[in-house]
């Protein structure tokens, strides 16, 4: 398993009620808010645009209330095109808009971060928290048609013409008509796993990724009486397929099928890829960029292929220079252009609809501390230089364009939560969906997080963002936030992730309460450049980032406003895992922690990285493997381990073994370690109700609140 997926493999814990209720909003002595006002907040879940008219749709979910809406130009009047009341776990996801503006399509159910596919079809008796996914239709997309089912299934693609929608289901492409006036029909038979659907400019022929396990092909359907025409196939993994504007040439991107001797997880490899030009009519093809054979150079974690700009050029993502920055190459060959020069990572980006510039989210900008914010900017596609949309003490991210030159993205900032925002071509910012945010969110009563920095016993700089409770006060605890992924990067704003922007409410809540908190960037994560986010004896190989959270732990002892006597620690996912190897290894340092579905035994997952099957006679000296796999797991230090521990997990993760949580309390118990658990049966790593995230992050901040008390 490979750092990218690793970062899907969100380290969980146990929680235990069926049929969590939020409990009631209640006043602290030492507070001004309550936990429920704050995670009341409502979150953007998605943004959408059209290419071709002027509109912009989101999902937005409210205490787990998930719904759809538009706002069409040119006066930009949010409409809610849904009318969903219930917090059912329904996830929205996909979301797009027609070229003509007039349907909005989208899927609802789901885990789709899960490290595993889920079936179609569960049987909603057996699961009440129910993750079949259904493609759904509203047209017209203007307030006054209700939603129509379309189909189980999922990445959806709209026709050009706005009539069609094809989708995936159970790896098989199916469509239907965007209206929902008949049934969704297969489309085609191919033998592969079908995804990435990419219809033509003219809408008369449908490109996809066949995989096929080991290797790849990018498919062309056109219609049930040709034959489906493939592009260039070979033993190698073709994917991102994108069309050329006038619908002739398809670029895709192209890695090593998987294959040859087996490779030892302790060291890194490059992992070169590159991107090829095909010609439709005879599907020949030719490589046009060919990354450089070095680990930075290797397939970037956040995709490839961004688009086919204007003057025949094809944008990409690549890290060669240590950083994840945007360059373009000739769609006929060439070397490649740098777009965004400077030390700072794009992280989002979209084409404007003529192609000719590139607008993307990146953390960098004029004001201090914008390494740990987003702000939007757009680049010339042909190398005209780069321009910036959004500054200040805010962050933006998710941009999307329209027609008319305006710029839509979410934006937060260390008080206001993300709300949909329009910004015109002389920067003038339009808020679209502000009086959602309710009117007992407590927002002047946050507090603006600090940027702090700090050096590892190694030398690693290590940035985060320091919580300190308002107000002259006699000496507080601390408590030591980790992030999970581990690809992720803490904020000194609200953040774009739902997961994240819930912990950015808890850390609020605690210094609100009384509590110090600073969140630690441990290496691993991103946004300080690819030597940062891939460094050696990580995890499983040495566990070197827990050096990182030990150097938090010794800044935060010496604020003056911390009694040093009593630190304690939480994450969730990859942040549970560093969250037990802190109290496993350091109790002496940390006296109690909030572990959420952490991995505690990386032994037990080795045998799926070398994959299967796992006796061939090449095989490295897994014995090796296995035992600094061991020693860089908590389990391996039950022995020192005495401080208190929560663990909280839901038991039907598909991130992170349930088990993890099952084995580790047996090892608790045999040591007298003293633990609470909170299991949710049926929830997933990211849960997906309202109800269970109050009542996990409540049980969380009592728990640190009472047990790090004087």
């Amino acid at each position: 398993m490979g750092l990218r997926s690793l970062t899907l493999w969100l380290v969980a814990f146990a929680l235990g009620t069926a049929g969590l209720a939020a409990p009631p909003a209640r006043a602290d002595s030492t507070g001004t808010f309550t936990l429920r006002q704050v995670l009341g907040y409502p979150f953007v879940a998605t943004i959408a645009s059209s290419d071709g008219a002027n509109a912009i749709a989101w999902a937005l979910d409210e205490r787990g209330v998930r719904n759809v809406w538009i706002a069409r130009g040119p006066d930009y009047r949010a409409v809610k095109l849904t009318s969903n009341t219930a917090d059912d776990g329904q996830e929205i996801a996909n979301l797009l808009v027609s070229r003509d503006g007039r349907t909005v399509v989208y899927t609802r159910g789901g885990d789709h971060d899960a490290n595993w596919s889920e079936s179609l079809d569960p049987d909603p008796a057996a699961n009440p928290v129910q993750q079949f996914v259904q493609v759904w239709s509203i047209v017209p997309a203007d307030g006054t048609s209700a939603p129509k089912l379309l189909g189980n299934g999922d990445s959806p693609a709209i026709s050009p013409d706005g009539k069609t929608v094809a989708f995936v289901r159970d790896g098989a492409v199916w469509s239907a008509p965007a209206d929902g006036s008949s049934s969704a029909k297969q489309l085609f038979f191919d033998r592969g796993q079908a995804s990435d659907l990419q219809w033509s400019p003219s809408g008369d022929a449908l490109a996809f990724v066949s995989g096929r396990g080991d290797h790849g092909f990018i498919g062309i359907y056109t219609n049930a009486q040709t034959p489906i025409r493939y592009m260039a196939p070979s033993t190698d993994n073709d994917f991102e397929p994108r069309w050329s504007p006038d619908g002739t040439r398809i670029a895709f991107s192209r890695l090593p099928g998987d294959g040859g001797p087996p490779q030892d997880i302790l060291k890194r490899r490059p992992q070169p890829w590159s991107i090829w030009v095909a010609r439709v009519a005879d599907g020949t093809a030719g490589r046009v960029w060919q990354s450089p054979e070095t680990l930075r150079g290797s397939f970037p974690d956040l995709g490839g292929i961004q688009g086919w700009g204007a003057g025949d050029r094809i944008v990409f993502v690549s890290e060669m220079d240590d950083w994840e920055h945007l360059y373009s190459v000739p769609a006929s060959g060439g070397p490649a252009r740098l777009l965004t020069p400077g030390p700072f990572m794009v992280e989002r980006a979209a084409m404007t609809p003529d192609g000719s510039r590139v607008v993307f989210s990146a953390n960098t900008g004029t004001a201090a501390g914008d390494g740990e914010r987003r702000h939007i900017f757009s680049a010339d596609v042909a190398g005209a230089g780069v321009k910036q949309i959004t500054a200040g003490a805010s962050s933006e991210w998710d941009p999307v364009t329209m027609p008319d030159g305006r710029a839509g993205f979410a934006q937060a900032t260390a008080q206001q939560p993300a709300i949909v925002t329009l910004a015109d071509a002389d920067g003038t910012l339009h808020p679209l969906d502000a009086a959602e945010v309710p009117a007992d969110f407590p927002s002047s009563q946050l507090v603006t997080p600090r940027a702090v920095t700090f050096r590892s016993s190694d030398g690693w700089l290590i940035h985060g963002q320091l919580f300190e409770p308002p107000g002259a006060r006699a000496k507080r605890p601390g408590v030591v936030f980790v992030h999970g992924g581990p690809s992720r990067q803490m904020l000194l704003t609200w953040h774009y992730m739902d997961y994240y922007a819930n912990a950015y409410a808890v850390n609020q809540y605690l210094a609100n309460h009384g509590i110090a908190v600073l969140s630690v960037n441990y290496r691993l994560g991103i946004g300080y450049g690819h030597d940062f986010h891939y460094p050696p004896h990580w995890g499983p190989t040495g566990a070197a980032e827990y050096r990182d959270v030990l150097a938090a732990a010794a800044f935060l002892q010496r604020q003056p406003g911390v009694d040093a006597r009593r630190i304690g620690i939480w994450g969730g996912s990859y942040g549970g895992y560093l969250t037990a190897l802190a109290l496993a290894r350091n109790s002496n340092v940390f006296k109690a922690g909030v572990d959420f579905h952490g991995v505690h035994d990386w032994s037990l997952e080795i045998p799926t990285w070398f994959g299967k099957p796992v006796e061939r006679y090449q095989m490295p000296d897994t014995k090796a493997v296995m035992k600094i796999a061991w020693e860089s797991s908590p389990d391996s230090a039950i022995s020192t381990w005495r401080s208190p521990v929560l663990l909280v997990q839901g038991d039907d993760d598909r991130n992170v073994d349930f088990h993890q949580t099952v084995d580790l309390v047996q090892r608790l118990r045999q040591a007298h370690v003293p633990f609470d658990q909170i299991v949710i049966p049926n929830e997933i790593h990211f849960f997906l109700r309202y109800a269970p995230w109050l009542e996990a992050d409540q049980a969380t901040a009592d728990y640190l609140q009472r047990q790090l008390a004087p």
